[in-house]
């Protein structure tokens, strides 16, 4: 079946096949959030995006293999409400941004900086750090040798717009840091956000101005 990005809590999970890396994205929770399971499918090492609740739903996905790591991709409550069942069950090695460690109540094996690998079996994916929905956000950029690139983007960007920020200098810390490092790839490339529906840059692009404008 055609992968739509489309799912909803309590629903399956929606599978999008790529040559080298499977993404399985299920929606848990009552804030409606996106985790997705990487599958390196040369090794079947796995990989988790956001264990943000609902610990039974996010370790049937897992399933017996168990999974190698774990991201939190920023360290607001709803994208970490499972990550401590997830990781006693699992033993998974932990990963999240520098500066948002702290506020994340699982302890972080590896801090991530602007421009680190993160490998699933023969995957790698590089860590953008984006400064204003909160300090120490990161996104994970896959970009595929037989397509185009994907990435990941936690709360960072959505359809329609940049995530949350409370404050003028964050917003355009946000965006500087997305157009800089996000938008730089190109429109074909595919957005997976933390909550809600999948993208693509090209969708959003012609919109850049209008964000600025509005502020948000």
């Amino acid at each position: 079946m055609t992968y739509s990005g489309a799912v909803k809590v309590g629903g399956p999970a929606d599978v999008h096949e790529l040559q080298n890396l499977m993404i399985s994205k299920v929606a848990v929770g009552p804030m409606n959030n996106n985790a997705y399971l990487l599958r390196c499918r040369a090794t079947d090492e796995q990989l988790l995006i956001d264990a943000a609740s609902d610990a039974p739903t996010l370790l049937t996905l897992i399933g017996d293999d168990g999974i190698a790591s774990v991201v939190t991709t920023h360290q607001h409550g709803d994208h970490w409400q499972a990550l401590a069942d997830v990781v006693a069950a699992t033993r998974a090695r932990t990963y999240a941004g520098r500066e948002d460690a702290d506020g994340i109540p699982v302890p972080t094996d590896v801090l991530l900086e602007d421009g680190d690998t993160v490998r699933v079996g023969n995957v790698r994916l590089t860590a953008r750090h984006l400064v204003g929905h909160t300090p120490g956000s990161v996104a994970l950029v896959y970009d595929d040798p037989h397509g185009h690139p994907h990435v990941f983007t936690g709360d960072c960007l959505f359809p329609g717009g940049p995530g949350r920020t409370t404050r003028p200098q964050d917003f355009e810390s946000l965006m500087s840091g997305l157009e800089a490092k996000v938008f730089a790839l190109p429109d074909e490339t595919w957005i997976y956000p933390g909550h809600g529906n999948d993208t693509t840059l090209g969708a959003e692009r012609p919109h850049l101005g209008e964000w600025h404008e509005r502020g948000w």
